[in-house]
């Protein structure tokens, strides 16, 4: 541990940042900086993707959010670009700020900017690192998570800590409800940070790496619920998976999308059903499935090719009936 040696304490410019961020989730940081007087030098987002319905190629959230407010937008295909680098260089960044752009950066851009590179990491290192922290913590049981704020490294969020900020994950707190508290969280601790960098107070403390827990990318694979499973862990998944890319489940061959679940008590006259097995379909939760050790209420539902429902109104459609198996 020791005091941070590329402190920006003897300037008194405006530190020039040049921000890095693709989703929804980097906005409420970018935001903050420029808010607290700092100087976007640019921003580095990734490139128009197909999203939607219409698959129509439509610019990140970054990218909209930052044109709106007239500053300068590079979307390169690869970081490693020269022709990118050189337009890094011409920014005269003084930091690089990182939240969720979604590459991994080599070390000649991390060291490119005089003060190096920082990023907000949806976590408490060491746990959770990678592409998913937000959606793990919630779908592996954790009780709390939060926000770190680390020097960037070339090893994926292995980096020093220069701070953190805990929150408390709720049982009916889904990854969709977390991911906005922490990126205002995260947005407050950054600026929060560089205050201290700039009073020379900020402390570097290195990660314990044999502590280190992992958080992949999430996927249909993974978003699949296992019924045998117990009610905590199916209701856990089901909520760490909201609302992208969603739990989902077959019923009668089809995929069924499941949302905002609720650990269930035993239903009268039921010994024992296989699991995935819909006990109840009516008034209440709409649905109580049997998990492999107790049972879970589903409070939403979204069938093929038709938008997020109360799992109710499905079942007054003929969607479910008691006795039926989700698979």
């Amino acid at each position: 541990m020791g005091s941070d040696d590329r402190s920006p304490v003897a300037s008194r410019r405006p530190v020039r940042v040049l921000f890095w961020g693709t989703p929804s989730f980097a906005l409420p940081s970018l935001d903050a900086l420029a808010r607290a007087g700092h100087v976007v030098a640019g921003v580095v987002t990734r490139p128009d993707r197909p999203r939607g319905r219409g698959r129509r190629s439509s610019p990140s959230p970054v990218a909209e959010f930052a044109r709106a407010r007239g500053l300068a937008v590079l979307a390169p295909e690869s970081p490693e670009d020269e022709r990118f680098q050189e337009a890094v260089r011409d920014a005269r960044p003084d930091l690089s700020v990182v939240v969720a752009y979604g590459r991994i950066l080599s070390r000649r851009l991390l060291d490119l900017p005089a003060l190096g590179s920082l990023n907000v990491h949806a976590s408490l290192l060491p746990a959770l690192r990678g592409a998913a922290p937000i959606n793990w913590a919630v779908a592996r049981g954790h009780d709390e998570t939060g926000v770190t704020v680390m020097r960037m490294v070339e090893e994926m969020d292995a980096g020093p800590v220069l701070a953190q900020a805990r929150t408390p994950i709720g049982p009916e707190d889904t990854a969709s409800d977390l991911s906005g508290r922490l990126a205002e969280m995260g947005a407050r601790l950054l600026v929060e940070t560089l205050a201290e960098m700039e009073a020379g107070r900020t402390r570097e403390v290195e990660q314990d790496h044999a502590a280190a827990t992992y958080a992949p990318k999430v996927d249909r694979s993974s978003a699949r619920i296992d019924w045998t499973r117990d009610a905590r862990s199916v209701a856990d998944l089901i909520r760490g998976m909201d609302a992208v890319p969603g739990a989902w489940t077959l019923l009668a061959g089809n995929p069924v999308k499941l949302f905002r679940p609720a650990l269930a008590g035993a239903t009268p006259g039921v010994t024992s059903p296989e699991p995935g097995t819909v006990l109840s379909a009516g008034d209440g939760p709409g649905l109580v499935v049997a998990t492999g050790a107790g049972t879970v209420g589903i409070g939403e539902v979204q069938p093929p090719g038709k938008r997020r429902m109360a799992s109710a109104a499905w079942v007054l459609g003929r969607g479910a009936s008691q006795g039926d198996r989700f698979d």
